[in-house]
């Protein structure tokens, strides 16, 4: 009996499930989770049904042109607030010095009128050699960061009008003379370059902008145009807010033109130098010095709202790997670019242009200005000509977009053939003295002279930028050479200055009638598919790890051989280089892609 029972319990015993150990349990568990895990893990990171790839590489390149149209605005801004301020604080210092009772009251034995030749001396004579080292500054700093850079000299002038002596006022006039062509190249680097950046976010699927290869002929030339036409229809503004300081602090401190012009017997043609016989004393009363230093601490605040413009809105020109090869030709290479730049004949025909560029704003804001308007109406009608002329100047500047639809020169001959009609009329113009009933005409001469600078600065910069379009590469040396021109241009104006009136139209209408002609035998030469000759940009020696450049390194490798080799690969470069010249030669873009003869030493 006893037996059965217990084989009875053991067999009970066997038909119920043994529990496994705790161990077994938990990778049971484990397994399951890992499954589940990685099932999550696959639905997470596989395609997303309400995911659209194409729809949001659409949405990022749109934010990247918007970002380009606003660097293209924030530099406009920028530039147009540093030349309001100088402009505006460099007339008013003027004027103040000028005046004898100034000079004797608060600076009896400072010598002011010499300060102020010293002063202008700085500013027109230090940019004629600007060609040394502007290509240099550009690259070791990059084309923000020296525009960046300019602003703040242009802030360091306005600082040093709170104590006036000559150790603060002529060492700031000279930085001014030496930022005056880096700002000026660097501003159209930057506009020229973001035509270029706004094409490549236009047509990011193409395979030639994927593969960062040079842009096809022409493919970039309307942004050239909008842009630059965006960026002088703003900057020219900048003659009408220099005004302000005049108009709203000197104009009620300025004495009638019968006080003013007493001695002044001729104007217009009829004179030599600005005006001669005006009275060295053009205040009724002396500003309150407390005003002066508000008037100049508003102007400090602007300069530091550009400096911070050009530091926090403008985007930077190049990507990091382009300013790494920009910089690694070498500084001597940098350095001769430029002069070996003038060896292609389209830019040593459009140098007449460029002088003249300088010549004719020049003459506006000084020569006409003041020989002409001030003479006949007085000084208190100058800040309404300079207003007039700049008005004129940003409306007119938007005609440039007429070259989205008509040939190149229509810009540059339009505003040339204005021009030459106004110094024929100027060289028979002569007003009276004390004469406010010729108001309307100066003015009307304000505006068509507007309008020829308008067409004259928007032709030069969009025609250098059409021409170099596809060298992204040279745009620095190029626009360098073009305001270096324009410096020597200003700097033969400050010397003039005692010529008669007659001289001084008759240089002018010579230079304009040389820069047509010149700039007729370079489209003829273009049109007939003349090969210009463009140095060959040395290939960038580096060796950086990351993500741009991946070298493998060979342990074993001696140095001699690591130069023989990077010989070799320079020289079959080249050769691959001259060959797709001369053989792609695309209509001669523009004269074909240029005769690249030029070796890294010659």
């Amino acid at each position: 009996m006893m037996d059965a029972s217990d084989q009875e319990e053991l067999v009970g015993d066997a038909d119920q499930p043994v529990a496994p150990p705790n161990g077994v349990i938990n990778e049971l568990l484990n397994v399951g989770q890992e499954g589940n895990m990685q099932g999550q893990m696959e639905e997470f990171l596989g395609p997303q049904a309400e995911y659209n790839e194409e729809e949001e590489e659409r949405k990022y390149y749109r934010r990247k042109r918007l970002g380009v149209i606003k660097n293209v605005l924030a530099a406009s801004v920028g530039a147009t607030i540093v030349y309001s301020v100088y402009m505006g604080l460099l007339q008013m210092q003027l004027i103040l010095h000028y005046d004898m009772t100034y000079r004797e009251v608060k600076y009896s034995n400072l010598g002011l009128e010499d300060i102020d030749r010293k002063m202008l001396m700085g500013i027109n004579v230090t940019p004629i050699i600007g060609l040394l080292y502007t290509p240099v500054l550009i690259r070791f700093l990059g084309t923000k960061w020296m525009m960046f850079l300019a602003s703040g000299i242009y802030a360091l002038f306005v600082s040093t009008n709170y104590w006036e002596r000559y150790y603060t006022l002529v060492p700031s006039a000279v930085a001014i003379g030496v930022a005056i062509v880096p700002l000026w190249a660097s501003l159209g680097n930057y506009i020229t370059r973001m035509a270029q950046q706004y094409y490549e976010y236009v047509n990011y699927k193409e395979e030639h902008v994927q593969e960062q290869k040079k842009l096809p002929k022409g493919a970039c030339h309307n942004y050239i145009i909008v842009f630059q036409s965006v960026f002088y229809i703003i900057f020219h503004l900048s003659f009408v807010f220099a005004e302000f300081p005049m108009r709203f602090v000197l104009h009620d401190y300025l004495h009638e033109n019968p006080h003013i012009l007493f001695n002044v017997h001729s104007c217009g043609a009829n004179i030599s130098g600005v005006i001669p016989g005006f009275n060295t004393t053009v205040l009724t009363n002396l500003p309150r010095s407390m005003l002066l230093i508000q008037v100049e601490s508003v102007l400090m605040g602007f300069a530091f709202l550009a400096m911070i413009i050009f530091l926090v809105l403008c985007g930077a020109a190049y990507r990091p790997t382009e300013e790494i090869d920009l910089r690694s030709i070498g500084w001597g290479n940098i350095f001769q670019l430029p002069f070996k730049h003038l060896r292609d004949y389209r830019l040593r025909l459009l140098c007449p242009f460029f002088i003249y560029s300088g010549f004719e704003m020049l003459f506006a804001v000084t020569g006409f200005s003041l020989s002409y308007g001030v003479c006949a109406l007085g000084l208190k009608k100058l800040w309404l000509l300079i207003v007039v002329y700049g008005l004129s100047c940003s409306v007119f500047s938007s005609l440039s977009l007429c070259l989205l639809r008509l040939p190149r020169w229509v810009c540059l001959v339009g505003g040339a053939a204005v021009h030459a009609v106004l110094l024929v009329v100027l060289l028979a113009f002569s007003p009276p003295p004390k004469s406010p009933e010729y108001l309307g005409p100066l003015l009307v001469i304000s505006v068509l002279w507007g309008l020829g600078t308008a067409l004259n600065k928007t032709g030069v910069s969009t025609l250098l930028g059409m021409l170099y379009a596809e060298e992204k590469e040279r745009l620095d040396f190029v626009y360098t050479i073009y305001h270096w021109w324009q410096a020597i241009a200003i700097f033969i104006v400050y010397l003039w200055s005692n010529l008669p009136m007659r001289a001084k139209l008759s240089i002018l209408l010579a230079t304009l009638l040389l820069a047509c002609y010149c700039y007729w035998v370079m489209e003829r030469r273009l049109a007939m598919k003349v090969p210009f000759r463009l140095p060959r940009i040395p290939r960038p020696r580096h060796k950086v790890k990351g993500y741009r450049y991946l070298e493998e390194d060979n342990s074993d490798e001696s140095d001699s051989e690591k130069s023989e080799e990077d010989d070799e690969e320079e020289d079959e470069e080249h050769v691959v280089e001259e060959m797709g010249a001369e053989d792609g030669e695309e209509g001669g873009q523009e004269a074909g892609e240029g005769v690249r003869e030029e070796r890294e030493g010659g």
